[in-house]
């Protein structure tokens, strides 16, 4: 009997491929199409939450794959408008890379988009990051700057949050023994 070629699992894989291809490369691992930030391996969450060049360029990987935009190498290449829009996803996508790991540290309480995939984000990040600024993450109560926090106003804690990063950073780096 001939091999009959399901559409739609051809069309998961090539996505998948297309999104997670540099990926596999550049981390040394197997991606799924249904990953999710809470299913890296620390070493690559770290290297994602780092600011810089080398995680940018790893998201814009990931991003213009899932759109069908072509490699990283040619995001400046791309038309403004496409440019922008993986601009935006990416620092979306950063955001939540972070969040993800002051979640493993026990920063934060429940994240707006943990139980969505990579590609999710990518391809509805607009609802995505409507809803995630109208639930934004919550500092843990054992978090020893809870009581601070606690007194903040929303915008103020959201600002907080990110403030935390660069001692999240070696936080997780010391936690995971990560050699960067």
């Amino acid at each position: 009997m001939d091999k009959i070629v399901r559409l739609d699992e051809y069309r998961a894989k090539a996505l998948e491929m297309k999104a997670f291809g540099p990926w596999k490369k550049r981390f040394g691992t197997e991606f799924s199409a249904s990953a999710r930030l809470g299913d890296l391996d620390d070493n690559t969450l770290y290297a994602l939450a780092q600011p810089g060049d080398d995680s940018s360029e790893a998201f814009y990987e990931l991003i213009m794959g899932a759109l069908d935009l072509g490699g990283a190498a040619r995001f400046h290449y791309l038309p403004n408008s496409d440019q922008l829009k993986v601009v935006e996803v990416h620092l979306f996508l950063a955001d939540h890379a972070r969040f993800e790991m002051m979640r493993r540290l026990g920063w934060l309480e429940a994240l707006p988009c943990e139980d969505l995939s990579l590609v999710e984000l990518v391809l509805n990040h607009t609802t995505l990051q409507a809803r995630s600024r109208s639930n934004p993450p919550q500092l843990s109560g054992s978090h020893a700057a809870y009581r601070k926090y606690q007194s903040m106003v929303t915008g103020d804690k959201q600002v907080f949050i990110r403030q935390q990063l660069t001692e999240a950073l070696e936080a997780f780096k010391e936690r995971c023994n990560i050699d960067a």
